[in-house]
């Protein structure tokens, strides 16, 4: 009984896994590109602070998603590290720090969105040239945020996978698919911040990786027997 229990735990904890790591991907596809909308620009001008001022209800959905995205992270840290922290605890535990930093600094980001939406409302009635300046610097904060997001994701992505890898949770094919595209993230998120600007061909290796090991995950514990 006690062996039967273990085993259900067990699975109940990888398809935990599973639904966090799926969850994370979409809600920060969704978050992030689809209800962004007009905060997607990378120019503050008199008619995007205009455009954000009538899109405000779609900027709160993406900051809520985005504000949803980084507990989303956390808990699938915690799950990585309950499947694979035994074969590497201080590496484990290093990797969860990362991530926990990754969603803080997503937090942030989403803070400097909220005050981009002020600013656009108020420069929507007063039309203040000054606002133009102020936000340009959100805008800018907001991807500074995000952008660096990506060191603590990446190291910590890498981390987990290799433990991932090691413990078996997921096939060799796999987890060096992880392993080999999420370093490509980790470089060239970051040094477009810097204005070194890179090939998005580059990122989208790694793109569907989330999805596939979310579904993956799903499908090799949704059916698995007690007996096993």
């Amino acid at each position: 009984m006690e062996i039967m229990e273990t085993i259900k735990t067990r699975n109940g904890l990888f398809k935990f896994f599973g639904i966090t790591l799926f969850a994370q991907a979409v809600t920060s596809l969704v978050g992030g590109s689809i209800f962004l909308g007009p905060f997607d620009s990378n120019e503050i001008t008199d008619a995007s602070l205009r455009v954000m001022a009538d899109s405000t209800q779609v900027a709160y959905i993406s900051i809520l998603l985005q504000m949803i995205t980084g507990i989303v992270i956390i808990m699938l840290g915690v799950a990585m590290y309950r499947v694979a922290g035994h074969k590497g605890k201080t590496i484990a535990v290093t990797a969860l720090g990362l991530y926990i930093f990754e969603a803080v600094l997503l937090a942030v980001g989403q803070v400097f969105v909220f005050g981009l939406v002020q600013v656009s409302q108020i420069y929507s009635i007063s039309g203040d040239a000054n606002l133009l300046v102020l936000g340009k610097v959100l805008l800018s904060c907001r991807g500074f945020a995000g952008e660096m997001a990506m060191i603590p994701f990446g190291v910590g992505a890498i981390l987990f996978y290799y433990l991932l890898m090691k413990a078996e949770v997921l096939p060799k094919w796999l987890a060096l698919w992880g392993l080999i595209t999420v370093p490509l993230i980790l470089v060239c998120v970051p040094l477009a911040t810097f204005g070194i600007e890179t090939s998005f061909a580059l990122l989208i290796p790694y793109v569907p990786f989330e999805f596939f090991t979310g579904i993956y995950i799903l499908i090799k514990y949704r059916n698995k027997k007690v007996e096993e």
